[in-house]
């Protein structure tokens, strides 16, 4: 009896579960029971759990609102709840009819299996009136636990789901019933209309959901997606999905360009919200493949090759709706010649650059002067005043970086937990990541810090088998080993999702941040930040001459570039390592692993939705820098193209659109058009001359002595000492010390060291330009280099 049985029977001597057939998920049905606090109450919830159901609680008031929030898959009403009868706490409680009302009027519990249990005393038109007002089924409270489970399942067996055009509890179409919505859009693109787009949203983590909760996991994520949906509006006109869990949006009548946007605005408010799956907190990660509906196309193979590009999706998690290609059917689709061109025009970017940048100037400026226009003379006040403004925006930062803004002295609320995430591709960094990791489970945190690892490797190493040691001691370790991913922006977004602290910091694997990083970093974003960006030190600066070079440059970029620029036109940077971010907005931006700054790239999308960034050269993080000329060079490289990607991805959108103040416009020019056309303006130097010398008829013809380009060359040289000096002036103390790599950073910088990164600039352009985005990884030190 149920009265009884909970107090003799345990889950071993419980029925078998019993499986529903079609359903695709052979576990008990999670139940909702529907009751006051009470003795009776607590003998149904012992009941239910014998014969294996998951149970959550409501009470009567609570009812409408916790199917909204958890849809379970039955509900189970105690009458005494339904009958007014209450603890007093909750003041008078609804009726019968209002209780299962209220139930029904929830689109989640519209169909849902209802069944009322009655006391014992309660007559055949009681029971009547309860079938009468929506109750599936009636049983009494001395009915065995059995019989209850099985009218449960009987219930639930009944009308199968996907037997029904639409489900429902969600509102979605059945994967059948949705191919013939598809086909009638299909029908319309053969009558010559706009036939729209498919959509497939796969979820990257459907498969630990899966694992830790079981099948019916697919229809709760599919019905959250779906809500999203709805609550925009405007996303699509029908949803649907399949026994995989995908969601599958049928968006007619728009462009391309509608439907990327929509689905970007979709794959947005999906990340920045938190879900309720089988009564676990959860965040998603929508992962998005599309293609346009056209009239040659079947409806099974639309879908497939939607979920193909969808699959794609799902190795980047960066929120980018992808569009099917071709290729992602396994076929090749290039033409031969163009893979042998690209390679040999990358290997002659050093000779394009002259061509481009010295040749043809020059022709162009003797080819208009024999037209009768004298280029050349307007060129030479332009790059004059083009090194006037640099030099001076350089003195200018240097100013200002004396007064950069000052961390909060207390945070402006309670310490929360926080999450620290490791980006590492292992093969590279195996000889460090020993160290960072235990150098950040030394980190001084009052409340609960997580340390994500996150990393892939194409081979299984060693280290790992010391990292799962490490692990096993300490719980605050957790080692996510992102299969397939083949950037540090991909292992980024894969720990977002798993992450549980309110806000992140985010590191590369050579990083040993200072003990009370977090806490300060959480005294900015608790006082209205977003994201704060760190001082990166370097500690390996005595390795070489290059690593030492590396340890001035960055006291320059990080003690007074990026604080005088933050105080000139109030917005910071972040700058991929070392920066802090609040969690819900990293989840919303993602890292755009395509990017090869995807950390540059990440700041203007935040910027762009209104984020602010801080920029603390206090907080500090110390990291290994390239000990040869060649892994500085490829770095360098890769860095400069990125910020060119960046240049033009954004430069048009800050002058067009965003909450930026004129400050911040010119700020953002400063920073993404000028850095790009500086590099080829100075070279333009060489060629002027050239050309004057031509039209005067000879080198000796040339005043050299003229007061503005005298002024201007003396301005720009002095730029360099004086960033340097203001540098030693900030640095940390053990930089500071250091003086005799100060002086030699100002002779190499004035002389080699600028040159060498316009000439890194100019061929990055071309590079990128030519299509190659090839990634070369920075080579670490030896653990050896990075103690000393």
């Amino acid at each position: 009896m149920l009265i009884t049985q909970h107090t003799t029977s345990s889950p071993s001597s419980a029925p078998p579960p019993t499986g529903r057939p079609g359903r695709g998920d052979p576990a008990p049905a999670r139940v909702l029971a529907v009751g006051n606090p009470g003795p009776r109450l607590d003998r149904l919830l012992g009941a239910l759990k014998s014969t294996g159901h998951p149970v959550a609680h409501a009470l009567p008031l609570e009812a409408g609102s916790r199917l909204r929030q958890a849809p379970p898959e039955a509900v189970v009403v105690l009458e005494e709840a339904a009958a007014g009868h209450g603890d007093g706490r909750a003041g008078r409680q609804p009726g019968s009819a209002a209780v299962i009302a209220a139930i029904r009027a929830v689109p989640p519990g519209s169909a849902l299996p209802l069944l009322v249990v009655t006391a014992a005393s309660t007559g055949s038109g009681a029971i009547a009136d309860l079938l009468e007002h929506g109750a599936d089924d009636c049983l009494r409270d001395d009915s065995e636990p059995a019989e209850l489970s099985a009218r449960i399942e009987a219930r639930l067996r009944r009308v199968p789901v996907e037997s029904l055009p639409l489900d429902p509890r969600t509102g979605l179409y059945s994967y059948h019933h949705f191919l013939g919505e598809l086909g009638r859009e299909l029908q319309r693109a053969r009558a010559g209309r706009r036939g729209g787009a498919l959509a497939v949203v796969a979820v990257a983590e459907m498969a630990g959901l899966q694992a830790r909760l079981g099948p019916r996991v697919h229809r709760e994520v599919a019905e959250r997606l779906a809500g999203v949906a709805e609550k925009l509006g405007n996303i699509c006109d029908r949803l649907g999905r399949d026994e995989d869990g995908h969601l599958l949006m049928l968006i007619p009548d728009v462009d391309e360009e509608t439907t990327r946007r929509r689905l970007e605005q979709f794959a947005h408010a999906v990340a920045g919200t938190r879900f309720v799956v089988a009564d676990e907190n959860v965040r998603l990660t929508p992962a998005i493949g599309w293609l346009p509906i056209e009239r040659t196309t079947e409806r099974e193979k639309l879908v497939g090759s939607a979920a193909l590009a969808a699959d794609e999706a799902l190795n980047h998690r960066d929120l980018r709706p992808v569009r099917h290609a071709l290729w992602m059917d396994g076929k090749t689709h290039r033409r031969p010649r163009r893979s042998l061109v690209r390679p040999l025009l990358s290997s002659m970017t050093p000779l394009l650059v002259l061509l481009l940048g010295l040749g043809a100037p020059f022709v162009l400026y003797q080819q208009l002067y024999l037209a009768g226009f004298d280029l050349g003379s307007a060129m030479y006040w332009v790059v004059v005043g083009g090194l006037m403004v640099s030099a001076a925006l350089v003195a200018l930062e240097c100013l200002f970086a004396l007064d950069a803004p000052v961390r909060p002295k207390v945070p402006g609320q309670p310490y929360p937990p926080a999450s620290a995430v490791i980006a590492a591709y292992l093969p590279n960094e195996a000889a460090t990541i020993v160290d960072t990791v235990e150098s950040f489970l030394r980190l001084d945190y009052p409340a609960d810090l997580e340390i994500v690892l996150a990393y892939n490797t194409p081979r299984p190493l060693p280290v790992e088998e010391t990292l799962r040691d490490i692990a096993r001691r300490d719980p605050r370790l957790v080692l996510l080993k992102v299969r397939g991913s083949t950037s540090k922006a991909q292992n980024i977004n894969a720990a977002v999702s798993r992450i549980h602290g309110e806000f992140v910091g985010i590191f590369d694997a050579d990083h040993h941040p200072e003990p009370a990083a977090f806490r300060h970093a959480w005294h900015w974003l608790s006082n209205g930040y977003d994201v704060v960006q760190g001082h990166c030190v370097i500690r390996n600066g005595d390795s070489s001459l290059v690593a030492s070079l590396v340890a001035v440059e960055f006291e320059s970029i990080y003690g007074v570039s990026h604080p005088g620029r933050t105080r000139m036109y109030d917005f910071g940077v972040f700058g991929g390592s070392n920066g802090f971010w609040r969690s819900d907005l990293l989840a919303r931006t993602r890292m755009h692993g395509t990017m090869l700054t995807e950390d540059i790239d990440s700041s203007l999308r935040a910027l762009e939705v209104g984020a602010r960034i801080a920029m603390d050269r206090a907080l500090i993080s110390r990291e290994l820098a390239p000990t040869t000329l060649r892994a500085l060079w490829n770095q360098r490289a890769r860095w400069a193209q990125g910020w060119l990607q960046v240049s033009l991805k954004h430069q048009w959108r800050v002058l067009r659109t965003g909450p930026f103040t004129r400050k911040q416009r010119l700020g953002l020019t400063v920073l993404l058009g000028w850095r790009e056309i500086q590099p080829w303006l100075g070279l333009q130097i060489v060629p002027i001359l050239a050309y004057t010398a031509w039209r005067e008829g000879g080198v000796d013809r040339l005043h050299w002595l003229v007061p503005s380009c005298l002024l201007a060359v003396l301005f720009t040289m002095v730029s360099g000492p004086l960033q340097a000096a203001f540098a030693w002036r900030l640095s940390v103390p053990e930089i500071r010390r250091r003086k005799g790599w100060f002086w030699r950073y100002i002779v190499f910088s004035t002389f080699f060291y600028s040159h060498l990164k316009n000439m890194v600039a100019r061929q990055a352009h071309l590079k990128e330009a030519l299509g190659d985005r090839q990634w070369r990884v920075t080579p670490r030190a030896q653990a050896r280099a990075a103690r000393s």
